[in-house]
Order: structure tokens, then sequence, then C-alpha cells
């Protein structure tokens, strides 16, 4: 009898049952830390000071070499690459809300397909906009 079958199903059973796990509660602390007198609390500390960036590029720099350049630096799915001036200039010519909405919303369209975010749903409307706008002046 070939156990191949079993094992397959055994081994997927086992997968999927892992899939619905959940961690236990980190323990409740049973009684609350006491007060501290307002003389005695410490000044709360300055809150660290916030370099802005540069330049609007080293933002689309680095969401595109962190999400973008996985598809757009080998062409995956039809993804132009930067610097292509035959892939960007049709696209460039749609006009940046174009590109936005597309690079944002996702796209599918006769050349490849472009998932909403890059496939990253944690990358904001401004990361998006600024890897967009990276790769267009690469691309000029």
């Amino acid at each position: 009898m070939k156990m191949t079958p079993f094992v397959l199903a055994f081994s997927l059973a086992v997968l999927l049952g892992a899939c619905g796990k959940q961690e236990p509660a980190a323990p409740e602390e049973s009684a609350p830390a006491p007060a501290v007198p307002e003389a005695a609390a410490p000044a709360p500390a300055p809150a660290p000071a916030v370099e802005p960036m540069a330049a609007g590029s080293d933002l689309g720099k680095k969401v595109y070499g962190n999400v973008c350049s996985m598809c757009h630096a080998v062409g995956a799915a039809g993804a132009p690459k930067p610097g292509d001036q035959a892939d960007w200039t049709p696209r460039i010519a749609q006009g940046m809300d174009v590109l936005y909405q597309h690079a944002i919303e996702g796209f599918t369209g006769a050349k490849g397909m472009m998932p909403a975010r890059g496939g990253s749903t944690t990358l904001s409307d401004d990361d998006v906009k600024a890897a967009v706008d990276y790769m267009v002046a690469q691309s000029k």
C-alpha cells in the first residue's frame, strides 16, 4: 500500500491546524503601580527631534529599494524598469495622478499588472507616491 497520499493528507492537516492557533494572552498585573506624588514625578523627556528628509527622493528611493524593486528591477509581471524610457514614456504621458492611482489602487493592463501598494499594505499613500516619483525621475 502506498503511503504517499496518507502522508500528504496528514501533513496538510497539521499545517492547516496550526493556522488557527493563537498565542496566550499576557498575564495582567494584579496590583496597580503606586502613585507618585506630583512634585516627585520626573519631568517628561522632550520628544526626539525628527529630522526632515533631505529630499523627497530619499523616501522614494528607500521605498523603491524595500518594496518596488522586487518587481520593477527585473520587469516581473510587466513592471517597467526604472530608466527604461520606452516603457515609461507612455505611462508618464498619462499624468502623475494616473500613475499614483494605479500604484495605490492596483491596475491590470495589456502589458501586465500592478498590485495595490506594490503588495505592501503597510505603505502610506505618500510612501507610494514618493516611490512613483523616484522611478519617474529615473526614467525621464
